[in-house]
């Protein structure tokens, strides 16, 4: 008798699956954003774009962050003082080092992937050339000054991923403990 019983899902059936309502998700968020137009000459934004490489556009980004993260990590009322200041000088410490050596390294491979990408020819040296693509006769055109940007960026991407640990932690680390010494010595300066 027990045994003829059926054991009955008291959940309703979901349609269409956790994808379709990540679309539907999706789609409701897109909708939510409002349409834009510009209007007037909006030649500055295509002349910015092609003008400020992505060494230019990771000083951009630090300089925004040093404004706004530390006063983030400063005002943080869940953690106690100490933990605080300690946060607010790793922040800053991050923040300069990896602004800093991304930079660096960006500027670095842009300029080494346009010295590596001349023109090929007779009295061009094979290394000079090794970037280069095929049927390049002319090194002034627009699409190709953005080639050489956006390889060193791929170049120098790859080349990150190893200055992450050996150069950014290190850097970081040092910096960390100089600023919570300063903070240290001011402390104990206004108390003796």
């Amino acid at each position: 008798m027990a045994s003829n019983m059926k054991i009955q899902s008291s959940s309703p059936s979901f349609q269409g699956g956790i994808s379709s309502a990540l679309r539907s998700a999706k789609q409701r968020a897109m909708n939510a954003v409002p349409d834009m137009e510009l209007s007037g000459n909006t030649n500055w934004i295509n002349k910015a774009g092609e003008k400020i490489s992505s060494a230019e556009q990771r000083l951009i980004l630090g300089a925004s962050a040093l404004m706004s993260q530390p006063f983030i990590d400063a005002h943080n009322r869940n953690v106690d003082e100490k933990t605080r200041k300690v946060s607010v000088a790793r922040t800053i410490a991050k923040i300069i080092a990896g602004t800093a050596t991304g930079f660096a390294i960006r500027k670095g491979c842009i300029k080494a992937i346009k010295a590596m990408s001349q023109p090929r020819g007779a009295n061009v040296p094979k290394w000079k050339s090794f970037f280069t693509p095929k049927d390049i006769t002319k090194t002034n055109t627009d699409a190709f000054m953005q080639y050489r940007n956006a390889m060193g960026t791929v170049v120098a991407l790859l080349v990150m991923m190893f200055t992450n640990f050996l150069i950014d932690a290190p850097l970081t680390k040092f910096l960390t403990n100089a600023l919570i010494k300063k903070q240290e010595d001011a402390k104990g300066g206004n108390n003796g």
